[in-house]
């Protein structure tokens, strides 16, 4: 009767104690390495120039490339030479050489000898919008390649930038409510063993 009473005992305690576990350790670990990553790569720097294992990202603010990508997505952008994108690639650029603004665009025309003068040049387009882009792109103002792009990262890395002094308390709060989860569960565990205990005194009396 006692091993069967253990046996009922460890799958009273499994039931929400291990999917708890498995939550608590993929929010823990999983919003650590986050905080992380966003403080070194992204919160740290805002400068357009930032690059992580040789790509750079940028936060898309606009719809332009629906249903490519929609804003809020963040694209990963590999620094690719002009000779190495072609029509159909979509691609990164600075649109003005006096703005620090950046569009990601779909190449519709690539003009390989620009009037002549050897440089390369670029007509893009977004895939919502109804015409081409009003201005060419030579090859100085791109950066390069879209190789993939992450949905809504951009909102979270946003969130992180300007509202970083919120992270501090949101951890300490996961933590406190992870603690009392183990605490409730060990309350539970104990209640359990209790009443196992109870009913194991209870049926060797009877006998």
């Amino acid at each position: 009767m006692s091993t069967i009473a253990k046996e009922v005992k460890v799958k009273n305690n499994s039931k929400g104690f291990y999917v708890y576990t498995i939550v608590r350790k993929f929010f823990i670990y999983g919003l650590s390495v986050f905080i992380i990553v966003a403080a070194i790569f992204f919160a740290a720097s805002r400068s357009p120039n930032k690059s992580l294992f040789g790509f750079r990202y940028y936060i898309v603010l606009t719809d332009s490339m629906v249903p490519e990508f929609s804003s809020g997505d963040m694209v990963f952008v590999k620094r690719t030479g002009a000779e190495a994108i072609n029509e159909g690639d979509i691609i990164t650029f600075n649109p003005s050489s006096g703005s620090d603004a950046y569009l990601t665009h779909r190449v519709t025309e690539k003009i390989a000898n620009y009037e002549n003068t050897g440089v390369i040049c670029f007509r893009t387009k977004g895939d919502a919008n109804d015409s081409e882009d009003s201005f060419l792109i030579d090859e100085s103002r791109v950066i390069g390649k879209v190789k993939f792009h992450v949905p809504k990262l951009g909102i979270i890395v946003r969130f992180v930038q300007l509202r970083w002094y919120f992270i501090l308390p949101l951890i300490i709060l996961l933590f406190v409510f992870f603690r009392m989860m183990k605490y409730y569960f060990d309350l539970k565990g104990k209640e359990n063993s209790n009443n196992i205990n109870q009913n194991i005194a209870s049926e060797q009396k009877n006998n």
